[in-house]
Order: structure tokens, then sequence, then C-alpha cells
């Protein structure tokens, strides 16, 4: 009697065990940070969180327009400082965004202009390196989207 009862206790065992198994060892895909849109969120950039962040290009080379939300939670305007390119061919710009606010850059419904960019080094569907800092943080390089114009959606978006 006694070696069946070990042999069924044995066998419940191993069917728990390789029932619940995989999730012991496998990552749980709701764990894992990504930007459930077309742009990507940009972290690390200082007080100033930079939120689906993307740019909108006729093609390699040509000019294209920065779209993205930026968020300041803090009690003090702070401005971000954006870099596209390298070298001598860097172009920098600058938005400020006032306390406890937040500006959508290329929002038609609240009149925000997109950044507009002069030379992006990529074609739609590449991405492109570009730096973001706010605040004394030491500022973030990251890979931003370039996307054209074959959704209509961003057809407006267009330089």
């Amino acid at each position: 009697m006694k070696p069946r009862l070990i042999a069924s206790a044995a066998l419940g065992v191993a069917v728990l065990l390789g029932a619940t198994g995989c999730a012991f060892i496998t990552p749980q895909a709701t764990t894992i940070v990504y930007s459930p849109a077309d742009g990507v969120n940009i972290p690390d950039s200082g007080p100033l969180k930079v939120r689906n962040v993307l740019i909108v290009s006729e093609g390699d080379g040509e000019a294209g327009n920065m779209i993205a939300a930026i968020v300041n939670e803090t009690d003090e305007p702070h401005t971000l400082n954006i870099e596209l390119g390298e070298g001598a061919s860097v172009e920098k710009a600058t938005v400020r965004v006032p306390a406890k606010s937040s500006l959508s850059l290329g929002n038609p419904s609240d009149d925000t202009p997109p950044l507009e960019l002069e030379n992006i080094e990529g074609p739609a569907g590449s991405t492109v390196p570009v730096y973001f800092q706010s605040g004394d943080s030491e500022g973030v390089l990251y890979e931003v989207p370039v996307l054209d114009g074959a959704l209509d959606y961003y057809n407006e978006l267009l330089p």
C-alpha cells in the first residue's frame, strides 16, 4: 500500500510542477515595458516627461516635424533641449513647458505646431538618434521612429 501512495503523490507533484512550472521561469508579457503607440516614450530625460515622440517626414534627407507630448509635473517651468544629428550638422531645438502643465507638439486641436526639423537622416520606417535633456539631468540619446504620410492622420502633419 505504501509504494502506491508514494507513487500517487509523486505523480501528483510531477503533474502539478509540469502544469505550473512555466510561470516560474518565463517572464510575463504584462511586465515588459513598451510604448503602445507609433512613437516612443523617452526615459530619464530629466524632470520633463517626453511621451509618444515621433518624426513625420517625406523621406531621407528631407525636412520633418517632431510630434510629442511633453509633461511637466513640477512646480517650476522647465526647458527641454533636443539635439538631432552629430558633429557640425547637429540641429538643436528647445521647448519651454510651464509648471504643472503639458504641451502637445503637433496637436491641431490646441493650435500647437510641431517642432520643425531641417534634415532627417533616415527614410520613413527607420529610426534616428535624438538627444533629450531637461533640468539638471544628464539626458538620454534615444532612437526615434520616422514615419511618412501614408496614414491619413499623419498626412496633415507633414512639413
